[in-house]
Parts: C-alpha cells; structure tokens; sequence
C-alpha cells in the first residue's frame, strides 16, 4: 500500500487541517514532512526572531504527532527535489498541502504540480482570491464591496472545523534532520505551539474582561490589552482562519447586549480585511514591487539613511513612535495602531519610501505575512488599493494623548521617559529645563530632541505628493 505526504507550511497544528483531513481520508500511512527552503531562510525578508518561532512551533507539532503515533520529518533543500526523492523513497500516491498565494509559493507549487501528484487543498483563507469577485468576474479593489460580498456567501455557511485524528501512521524509517531550536531568539510573549493558540484563542473569545466583547472600544488603546494579539498563530497556521471566524460569528449569535454583538463583528471585519489583502496579492502580484496606484510610482523619495537607522532603534524623540518601533524590537510583535503611527510617521514625516518600511517589519515581526504586511504599508503610505488618502497624515502627539492618555504604553518601552508628568510625556521637549533636570531626563542627551518638526514635514510630504501626482499627468 502506498502513502500520502501532508506537505506542512503554513499549517502547523492538527485541529482543523482540511490537508491534513485529505491526506488521511483514504486509510494511507501518512508522511508529515517540513521542508526548510533556502530560497525562504535566505531571504532578505527572513527574521531570525520569526525563523525561531517557526522551528519552536515545529517541535510543538512534533510532540503532538508522536501522542498519535507519528512524528515529523523534516528536509531541508529545494522542496520539487526534497519531494521528487521521497516519492520514489516511499512509494508516495498523492502530496496534499495547503494552498497559498504569495508570487513565490505559486511559482513553487507550479513547478512541484508538473512533476508530482501535488493536491492543494484550501484552509489558509475561507475564501478562495478567485472566489470573491465583482460580478464581471474582476477582483475586489476597495475592501468595503469585498467584505460585503464576503458576508454575503459566508455569514450563513457552515464553518465548523474538522477533529484531530486519534491516530496517525507514519513509516518508522525515513529519515529527519533534527531541529536546532534557536533559544535565543524565542519570544517571552508568544510561546510556541498550537494548544497555546488555542488557549490565546479561548480567552479572547470567552474571557468576560479581556476579550472579545470590549475589542471595538478598546482595540486602538495602546495602553490596555484590548486586543486578540493571534496574528502570530494565524500566521503559521497554529490556529485555522476558520477557527477565528466561526468564534466571532458565534460571539455575534450569542452577545448579551448590542454593543458586545457589534464588537465580535468589528474583530470579524479585521479577520476580513486579512482575505482582502491576500486577495489583493493574488490578483495583483506587482504590488510587492511598486505602488498600487500608478500615479504615486514616481514620489521623490528622501531616503536619508540617518533618519531611517533612527526610526530602526526607537530614536526619532517623538515617544510613541519610538515605544511602538521598542516593542517590536523587544517582542517581534507591535500593536496595531503602532504600526500605522510608526509607518506615517516613517512614511510621511521623513519621506522615506515605504518599502523600507515594509522590508524592516518583515524582518522584526513574528506575524511577517507578505500579503498583510504590504497591504498595511500600502494602505498608510496611501499608495495601494482602497489606501488611506495621501494627505491622511498622523500626528504623532496627537495620536499618543488619544491612544495612550497617561503615558503608560510609552513609560513601559521608553523608560528614559519614566518619570516625565503625563502632561508633557508625548511631547516630552516641552519641559521646562528645572523640570528635565528634577526628574533626570534631559531632552537632547538622555532622550532625543524630535528628528523632525511635524508642522513643518506634513507640509513637506503634501507638496511631494501633489508633485508625484502632476508628473504622472
């Protein structure tokens, strides 16, 4: 009797896996393989914070498969060689893996399907990109449209997730590389492992103080924990996207009151505006090289190394930029509204073309997914599809006294600015000198003065745009 190979990517758990649910469906031993692609690892958007996480969440998978009687295998190499050799090696009838949708794992899985019996089946997004189209059969521009199309088919679907198998048989002979676990670089924050999703997940959803049912009101709030903070688990597939929706929808059936009910369905657009972007990516591939919109393809871009090196470490003297940029460099995670303060800032203070941007979160974030992460850039920057107007630019104070009134987001990853009053801790240069010297923080030399005035950049970035825009025409 032959086998069947579930080809592990961006699916790392048991619950729920439609690949994984295929490859055992027909009573075959079954071949969990991982493959390390040097094309990926080697990458400049490759983190080594991120690749950590991968590989804990990989042991996790392995202990997993072996309370079921297998075990993970794992190759590294080119993935249409590492297979070629382990079709012939183990007499293999068909390869199921989870379909996804970046240039690069087309193109693979495309060279992979004209040599092997490769099956991709669905589970990385509910939706297909080619399933939520226009009614001309083109693809969804502007997320507000997409979304209503999406509740339109799936509000009323059923989206319960499939068991984990009792039992799993895999060939006890071939042949796996181990694991070299990378210690360093693990996140205190984010344990690896699918049963830590799961219980992240749990208390999101069901937690009557921290969860869900408050995620409207208080998912800008830096300071409070208000948000579901699982992109890193959806990321690798620790948890299903099905898993997520079919909570909030729950959460919408079942809410004790309005505003509860209207919470679960802000989280769900978010869950949405995740298939969005990968629809975008799809459909549009270029955008992971140029602007979406044609006409700000030609933005003259300052690109100063210094300010960018700043922005990097934490340093523009602009507090809440800097907190959020700390956070991501100590955790590899940012909270939301960070990364739009610190990307217009980035973006729309200094000038610097937001590709820099999106490269640098690649490399930092445990969550890095090509589709999201360009589409949040694009977005901010205004230059991709549905995007915020270019002349939408944050105000970095203003921004911080309304996301994090008394300073506590921004004391806990500055801590130069630890004793600053809340009165002056997002505008911290504005001390009088007496102050600065009583409380041991010296604006220019503890903490830096601000890179750059606001008033003045935010008329700078207009008129490059305007200039961008009248080129083009």
């Amino acid at each position: 009797m032959g086998t069947n190979i579930w080809w592990v990517r961006r699916d790392l758990r048991l619950n729920d896996n439609q690949a994984l649910q295929k490859a055992i469906s027909a009573g075959k031993p079954v071949i969990p393989l991982f493959i390390f692609d040097p094309k990926l690892l080697n990458s400049s958007n490759a983190g080594e914070r991120r690749i950590a996480f991968l590989k804990g969440c990989l042991s996790e998978l392995d202990k997993d498969l072996r309370l079921r009687g297998s075990r993970l295998i794992v190759r590294r190499g080119d993935p249409a060689e590492i297979l070629k050799n382990l079709v012939k090696e183990c007499n293999v009838d068909k390869i199921f893996a989870e379909a996804d949708y970046s240039p690069y794992a087309r193109r693979r899985d495309g060279t992979v399907a004209e040599q092997l019996p490769l099956a991709l089946v669905g589970g990385l997004t509910i939706s297909h990109p080619e399933s939520i189209v226009k009614d001309d059969g083109t693809p969804y521009r502007v997320f507000t449209p997409f979304m209503r199309r999406w509740k339109e088919k799936y509000l009323s679907t059923d989206l319960r997730s499939t068991s984990v198998p009792d039992l799993i048989s895999t060939p006890g002979e071939i042949q796996s590389e181990k694991l070299d676990i990378q210690a360093d670089f693990q996140s205190k924050e984010f344990e690896p492992g699918e049963k830590t999703a799961m219980a992240k997940l749990k208390r999101f959803t069901q937690s009557p103080d921290h969860g869900i049912e408050q995620y409207a009101d208080m998912r800008n709030r830096m300071d409070k924990n208000g948000t579901a903070i699982l992109s890193p688990y959806l990321r690798f597939g620790l948890l299903s996207i099905r898993q997520c929706v079919s909570a909030a929808l729950q959460i919408m059936q079942t809410a004790p009151d309005e505003s509860a009910r209207h919470s679960a369905e802000i989280w769900l657009n978010e869950l949405i505006w995740r298939e969005f972007y990968f629809s975008i990516l799809f459909h549009f591939p270029f955008v992971m090289k140029h602007s979406f919109k044609e006409e700000l393809r030609g933005i003259s871009w300052r690109n100063d190394e210094h300010e960018f090196s700043a922005w990097c470490k934490g340093q523009t003297g602009y507090p809440v930029v800097d907190a959020s940029i700390r956070q991501l460099l100590e955790t590899g995670w940012m909270h939301n509204r960070g990364r739009m303060i610190a990307a217009s800032f980035l973006v729309k203070d200094l000038v610097i073309d937001w590709r820099w941007g999106e490269k640098f979160f690649m490399q930092q974030l445990l969550d890095g997914d090509p589709a999201a992460n360009n589409g949040g850039w694009q977005w901010t920057a205004g230059t991709g599809t549905d995007a915020a107007p270019y002349f939408r630019i944050f105000n970095p104070i203003l921004q911080g006294k309304k996301f994090d009134p008394r300073g506590d987001f921004v004391r806990s990853w500055v801590p130069e600015l630890s004793k600053v009053p809340d009165k002056y801790i997002h505008a911290p240069w504005e001390m009088e000198t007496d102050l600065q010297k009583s409380i041991g923080c010296i604006i220019g030399r503890d903490y830096p003065l601000p890179i750059v005035d606001h008033g003045f950049a935010r008329e700078r970035i207009l008129e490059v745009y305007l200039q961008a825009k009248q080129r083009y025409q």
